[in-house]
């Protein structure tokens, strides 16, 4: 081996793999037809966009050494064979749809990566043990369906049955979206994979957050997923005319919504640990500028690391938000649409990923808990998961300013290389005990 080489060089005649190329792929998807907007990135689950997404992710796919699908819910699946065909696989996975206006890299850079782990070892044809599956989610974010991680939900088997009543803001039902694309509802639930397949899930994305960056780590291994709920809060109260409904008569929803979330940010901050609290989307009605709103909807994610830190900051928000509802003479509702419970990675996986984190960098793995969800705190209800977190500038996510360096991406292509060979490893041997 000469100066200039090392362990991940690619072989002479192959096609150069590596955290730059994932990068640069992630910019190509960064713009139409990948985006349903111009000069902006909005990839709903499902869209023309996805579809335009799906056909490019799967050539690179192929390109790799992989064989293509899309499963009943519309997840790309792309599989490097192991040594034996019937061989489970390990699965690499994220998500290739996308906030409305969002940065490049959150989803689709995991994806990436997992596209040239496989490349990897196609140059250098080499064939573990298992098979790797490369899984891009169709919809993780919920930008498009009031629930998010809808299709990892699917392939977990935690879905006996698609719901038939979700439609979008727009009115088209999941039924109606399914079937433009080919896919028919009653045969969403048959993407759930038996455990058998699967021997682990593991998912490479970008921190979202400043922690890596504060302490000058270019990766971190994820100890844990923040435990979420999401609610949908509507408040009734009743319209007027702007002019005519004196102030002290009113029963204006709006103002009773902005007190509320005045209420929600106080409780949040004096809440312990790591505990959020957003309301991320306002919706009014009749919404004109000379009518009282007399309708408004909006909604509330709290988390947390701490199951009884999220749940009791639930039950104090409820509280107030009843007595603030009793004081303006408004009607509350507060609808629970998302439960996802704290999700441990799983300890051996997590050390074994924080071992090749030392090995690459020569620096202690960072151990950090995510306060984002991810497909992977779903996916863990199939085999035990692990993630790794690439840092981004600033912690920026869920915008256009989201930035990774191609420097840090390809530590993280090395550190998924290093761990995956020695998983390999570890996971003949237990094989060769069992046998």
């Amino acid at each position: 081996m000469t100066s200039r080489e090392t362990p991940f060089s690619a072989p002479v005649g192959a096609a150069q793999y590596g955290g730059t190329r994932a990068v640069s792929r992630c910019n190509s998807l960064g713009v139409a037809p990948y985006s349903e907007e111009e000069g902006a990135l909005f990839r709903p689950y499902l869209s023309k966009a996805y579809r335009e997404t799906v056909r490019c992710v799967s050539a690179w796919m192929e390109e790799a050494g992989m064989t293509t699908r899309q499963d009943a819910a519309g997840n790309l699946v792309g599989r490097y064979e192991g040594a034996r065909p019937d061989a489970p696989a390990l699965l690499i996975g994220s998500h290739l749809d996308s906030v409305r206006n969002a940065g490049r890299y959150d989803g689709p850079l995991g994806v990436m990566l997992g596209i040239e782990v496989v490349a990897y070892l196609s140059a250098h044809k080499k064939r573990l043990p298992f098979a790797v599956e490369v899984i891009g989610f169709g919809d993780e974010e919920g930008s498009r369906f009031p629930v998010s991680m809808l299709t990892s939900r699917a392939v977990a088997g935690l879905l006996t049955a698609a719901p038939d009543t979700m439609k979008d803001a727009a009115g088209i039902s999941l039924r109606d979206a399914l079937g433009t694309e080919g896919f028919l509802l009653e045969d969403f639930s048959k993407a759930a994979r038996n455990k058998k397949d699967v021997i682990a899930y593991f998912e490479a994305h970008i921190e979202q957050g400043p922690v890596l960056e504060s302490e000058n780590h270019a990766v971190g291994a994820v100890t844990a997923i923040a435990a979420q709920y999401r609610f949908l809060i509507n408040i009734k109260g009743f319209a007027g005319h702007a002019g005519t409904m004196p102030m002290h008569l009113r029963q204006d929803a709006l103002a009773a919504a902005a007190e509320a979330m005045v209420a929600i940010e106080s409780i949040a901050l004096q809440g312990a640990g790591d505990l959020v609290a957003t309301v991320g989307r306002l919706d009014v009605a009749p919404g004109v500028p000379n009518v009282v709103p007399g309708d408004v909807a909006f909604t509330l994610d709290i988390r947390s690391g701490t199951e009884s830190i999220r749940d009791k900051a639930a039950e104090t928000i409820r509280t107030a938000l009843a007595a603030i509802a009793e004081k303006r003479h408004v009607e509350l509702s507060m609808e629970l649409q998302q439960d996802l419970p704290a999700t441990p990675c799983n300890s051996a996986l997590t050390q074994a990923l924080s071992d090749a984190i030392q090995k690459i960098t020569g620096l202690s793995a960072r151990k950090l808990v995510s306060g984002a969800g991810h497909d992977a705190m779903v996916m863990a209800a199939l085999a035990p998961v692990c993630m790794l977190f690439i840092r981004c500038e600033k912690g920026i996510s869920h915008n256009p300013a989201e930035a990774v360096t191609a420097e840090d991406v390809e530590i993280a292509f090395q550190v998924m290389v290093t761990f995956i060979e020695s998983y390999a490893e570890t996971y003949s041997a237990g094989q060769e005990k069992i046998a």
